[in-house]
């Protein structure tokens, strides 16, 4: 398709090829059916139900979110507080095993982490820890697979095959904050501050268990981990009324709007929400998100050569944010990273300066954004649970 600036020299890119269809159809469960009930899927008063429907005394419910949000550790053997045949019932009941490590990749001298895990049902799913010198920062899943179909990510080529519960996320980010605060992650031992739904699935797809999600990070301990909603991303394609929905929630969690194009012509190719709403109803919903909340909006993009780098894109974008207003977005570029037999690459060092100059021209903050983990296929767009070669 045309993709040159207006009055310009037109450049033809080849059109994406999408292997399979946008899937906005509620995920239906696998032939086990959902995952069993576990003690984060609960409220706090629903935990003293339980542990009392159990013939235990309520205080046993903040005993053992201690242990699970403060201790990180829900194991038997760690419940020294508790009687022992207590223990073992309780933990039976309530923390059903939900996540089995399969495959642990590293780079970056160890401080970049991807693990593969198995759920109940043995569908697959990703996680990516990163240790920096002053954060840890974990990329969590909410679905196994996606459904949105965005031709240049490995995980929009999966297909969608369910949406998490509240506790397989959660269990995702309990193990990382163990992991760190036992020092397996090099550098010593230290706490997760920072957490993005930036893994596999579009998060607004699965709205419920991530809200759910956010606030047990969020909750004070020992009923949640104490995080700071300012330290949680949560991003999304563009599902227009989930953005509205979580305006309206009252948890100040950083939103990231995954853009990839100014022009709804090539963005209705390159991330196809967008045949349903549109980039002005993607950014109106996002510019409202920051009117309530205060809090700055970040705008994802791609960088993919030839076909969404163009200097009139970067111009356009900027006007298209501007048109919106000062002061309420950041723009984080992101080169690129391959898949395999993808036909598309980054956009070549002096492109992706120029895209970023001409953004910072309009006034937009701009910076672009780490790519950590690719040479382990744990970037952003590689996640694609694959097994071990010989497994």
């Amino acid at each position: 398709m045309p993709t040159g600036a207006p009055g310009g020299t037109v450049q033809v890119s080849p059109r994406p090829e999408t292997p399979i269809p946008l899937n906005l159809a509620a995920p239906t469960r696998g032939r086990r059916g959902k995952p069993p009930r576990h003690f984060v899927d609960l409220t706090p008063p629903e935990r003293v139900a339980a542990v009392t429907a159990l013939g235990e005394k309520p205080f046993r419910a903040k005993q053992l979110a201690t242990h699970y949000f403060t201790h990180l550790d829900p194991s038997p053997a760690a419940m020294t507080d508790l009687p022992a045949a207590s223990r073992d019932r309780l933990v039976e009941d309530l923390f059903p095993p939900l996540l089995t490590p399969v495959r642990t990749l590293k780079a970056d001298a160890g401080t970049t982490v991807k693990t593969l895990w198995h759920l109940f049902d043995g569908a697959k799913v990703e996680s990516v820890l990163m240790r920096y010198p002053n954060r840890s920062t974990l990329c969590v899943s909410s679905q196994a697979g996606c459904g949105m179909a965005c031709p240049f990510c490995a995980t929009g080529q999966l297909g969608l095959t369910r949406n998490l519960s509240t506790a397989e996320i959660v269990e995702q980010v309990r193990t990382a904050a163990k992991s760190l605060a036992d020092g397996e992650v090099p550098g010593g031992p230290t706490r997760l501050s920072n957490l993005v739904f930036m893994g596999m699935g579009e998060p607004m797809a699965n709205y419920k268990a991530v809200m759910e999600t956010v606030r047990r990070l969020v909750a004070p301990t020992p009923d949640g981990f104490g995080m700071s909603a300012r330290n949680i991303t949560v991003s999304t394609v563009g599902l227009v009324p989930a953005i509205e929905k979580l305006t309206n929630e009252g948890i100040p969690v950083t939103l990231a709007v995954s853009l990839h194009a100014p022009d709804d012509e090539l963005r209705d190719e390159l991330v196809p929400i967008n045949t349903r709403w549109s980039v002005d109803q993607t950014l109106d919903a996002a510019r409202r998100y920051f009117d309530v909340t205060g809090r700055r909006v970040s705008i994802e993009y791609a960088l993919i050569k030839d076909m969404n780098d163009h200097a009139w894109r970067a111009d356009l974008l900027g006007e298209k944010l501007n048109a919106r207003g000062k002061g309420w977005v950041h723009c984080n570029p992101i080169p690129l990273n391959p898949t395999p037999g993808s036909k598309w690459t980054a956009s070549e060092p002096a492109v992706e300066q120029e895209f970023v100059d001409r953004l910072r021209a309009h006034g937009i903050p701009t910076t672009i954004r780490d790519t950590r983990g690719s040479d382990i296929d744990g970037a952003c767009g590689q996640l694609a649970a694959e097994e071990a070669p010989s497994e």
